[in-house]
């Protein structure tokens, strides 16, 4: 697996299955699959030390070529088992290897005390780490602290994880970088930055959300040749979206369709101020495929809509009253793009949520709603919400550092509340609509989206996707990946400083239509 996936190398046909739909486990099922894979490979957990061991270095020969100095980091659990497995046969490779122990023998596994055997037994140099040790030269590999960590750090490797990510060298993280929850993704205090993650036997879910994505850099996984049938015991806590595969549930264009049958998504919002929000979503839903868009905003703002976007059918509403006639005709609604929190906002919402037409409710609907005015039967609602951490936060009473300490949670949390489709947004966007399903991640995505409309627009994509006839999960699914990959083709062609939220309309018809007929 790599961010956005590359390659299928290092993983073994056995598990290829699994690797294909790039599940993601949480540490302790991870731990429950290394017995069973001993159990039935009939190996050792050294033997299966040294195949992890063996894949870290190989990745680090592979990407970054031979080091003329290696810094192997090791703890005492089994992820510096792994180090140590790594510096011996670096070593053998007549590689110079400075090791650097934090935690006692006492404390090892037997596993461990056997890797570590054979870096005192090889050439590898074992040296005392200070935050003056010399780290000017070389290649790092992080073996310190691995996938049961959650909480806070001890000093000592607070010190050292300083220490190496003001190196500035090339680091390699094994199975996940020192100070990131497995689980979570969550950085209490700092973490190792590495450029390269390499993960086993089942890619740990929190590498891919919240801030897991921000310090593992690239992200390989090797199953070592663990069977599929030994992986196929466990449950995936969550997956992986691939934008390949869900762009074939991209609703046909049938040549004798018309545009009634396409579907009909309006965008209700825009009170004064914010037109422009709402003037977005209304577009996204256009670009993405609907028949026909239409807008229900305040009355100053239809002028503006019809010179910027003539084929939306914009309405001015003054009140509730207004808006209720023009409700019968869409097949969703999309609610909140720049709605604001007046009693207009107010009653644009209410009027809505009293339809039995889905809905896909953002912003300052959900602020709205967080605030309880106004109140609804959620089980019986069709919709999706489409909350940041901070929107999130206000519909569960929490903080937005809460949320992100365990994005996972929050979103299970949002669901029994609201029994809708949610999609946490953010880095390594969540999605999910059944307690019982993995929860999908989106593995597109970068930091220029952090701008004004961007949720305007994928509101409105995941409208116009519901029009055309998805159903709210497919839709958040192949919504929140085109959004992201034609935000991320935008930042590749001009960079992600001053990316704007419109940019991603040429890129969104590029991908949705992969196959243009090209003339002479």
């Amino acid at each position: 697996i790599r961010r956005p996936p590359r390659s299928t190398q290092g993983v073994s046909s056995a598990a290829s299955d699994v690797y294909k739909r790039q599940l993601l486990f949480e540490a302790k099922i991870v731990r429950e699959l290394d017995d069973l894979a001993i159990d039935a490979m009939k190996i050792t957990s050294f033997d299966l030390m040294q195949k992890a061991g063996e894949s870290a270095l190989n990745e680090l020969l592979e990407n970054y070529g031979t080091p003329n100095l290696l810094h192997v980091f090791c703890g005492a659990g089994n992820n510096g088992g792994d180090g140590y497995v790594v510096a011996a046969m670096a070593a053998a490779k007549n590689i110079p290897v400075h090791i650097y122990e934090f935690g006692q023998a006492q404390r090892m596994s037997e596993a461990t005390l056997k890797a570590r055997s054979l870096c005192i037994e090889g050439s590898a140099e074992f040296l005392e780490f200070s935050s003056s040790c010399d780290l000017s030269e070389g290649f790092i590999v992080d073996g310190l602290i691995g996938t049961g960590f959650k909480g806070d750090l001890k000093n000592s490797f607070a010190q050292a994880i300083e220490c190496i990510n003001g190196s500035f060298l090339p680091i390699l993280s094994i199975d996940i970088p020192s100070g990131v929850c497995s689980n979570t993704g969550a950085v209490s205090t700092s973490a190792i930055r590495a450029d390269l993650t390499v993960t086993f036997v089942g890619a740990k879910q929190g590498l891919f959300t919240g801030r897991g994505p921000e310090f593992s850099g690239d992200i390989t996984f090797d199953s070592l040749d663990i069977p599929e049938s030994v992986l196929q015991k466990k449950s995936p806590s969550a997956e992986l979206m691939s934008l390949e595969n869900l762009l074939e549930s991209m609703p046909d264009s049938d040549s004798s369709a018309h545009k009634y049958q396409r579907g009909h998504c309006m965008t209700i919002g825009g009170d004064l101020g914010t037109g422009g929000a709402s003037l977005l979503a209304a577009q996204a839903s256009l670009k993405i495929g609907s028949g026909l868009s239409s807008l229900a905003t305040r009355p100053e703002h239809v002028s503006a809509c019809l010179v910027r976007q003539p084929e939306i059918m914009a309405c001015g509403v003054v009140s509730g009253q207004q808006l209720e006639p023009l409700l019968q005709k869409p097949t969703v609604l999309v609610v909140g793009p720049g709605l604001g929190r007046s009693s207009w906002s107010e009653q644009m919402l209410q009027k809505a949520m009293a339809t039995n037409l889905p809905l896909v409710v953002d912003a300052d609907a959900l602020n709205i709603i967080a605030d309880g005015r106004v109140v609804t039967d959620f089980s019986h609602r069709s919709w999706v919400i489409t909350p940041h951490s901070g929107e999130a936060a206000r519909l569960l009473g929490i903080t937005p550092a809460e949320v992100e300490s365990d994005r996972f949670s929050a979103v299970l949390r949002l669901q029994e509340k609201y029994k809708a489709t949610i999609i946490l947004k953010g880095p390594g966007t969540l999605i999910s609509s059944s307690l019982e399903d993995p929860y999908k991640i989106c593995p597109y995505g970068n930091s220029g989206m952090a701008t004004a409309g961007m949720g305007d627009i994928l509101s409105g994509i995941i409208g116009g996707l519901i029009a055309q006839g998805m159903d709210l999960q497919a839709a958040s699914e192949l919504g929140v990946c085109l959004h992201s990959f034609a935000a991320d083709r935008a930042a590749e062609l001009s960079g992600r400083k001053g990316l704007l939220a419109t940019e991603v309309f040429d890129h969104l018809r590029e991908l949705i239509n992969p196959q243009r007929q090209e003339f002479p």
